[in-house]
């Protein structure tokens, strides 16, 4: 039961990448500037983690699901994998949200007589 959780992170961000083929709304939008951002944002919160770690805020829990392998002091491998899902799932529905509001103020209102 050691991978369950790593496997639900690794379906979990294949779905969103399925919902972005499907949209078009990061990868499939413009692959490049997505995997800058992708690159960018995990490279963050990577950091942010490295400075938890050190200063004794973050530290990793025991689970069963969890595979138990550290990658680093503290740093379990599926935190990485995380931080990815975290970064495609925030774009892919900031972009959505972002073509949903654009999409619906370019629609007219219908008048009363219309109705």
């Amino acid at each position: 039961m050691g991978f369950v959780y790593l496997a639900a992170l690794l379906v979990s961000t294949g779905c969103m990448l399925l919902l972005d083929r499907r949209f078009r709304l990061f990868f499939w939008r413009d692959a490049i500037a997505a995997t800058v951002v992708t690159i960018a944002g995990l490279a963050f919160f990577l950091i942010w983690d490295v400075f938890g770690i050190v200063t004794g805020i973050f530290y990793r829990g025991e689970g069963a699901i969890a595979t138990g392998i550290v990658i680093a002091p503290e740093m379990p491998l599926e935190e990485p994998v995380f931080l990815t899902f975290l970064v495609i799932c925030t774009m892919v529905v900031y972009t959505g949200a972002v073509r949903l509001l654009t999409h619906g103020r370019a629609r007219p209102v219908p008048s009363e007589e219309a109705r």
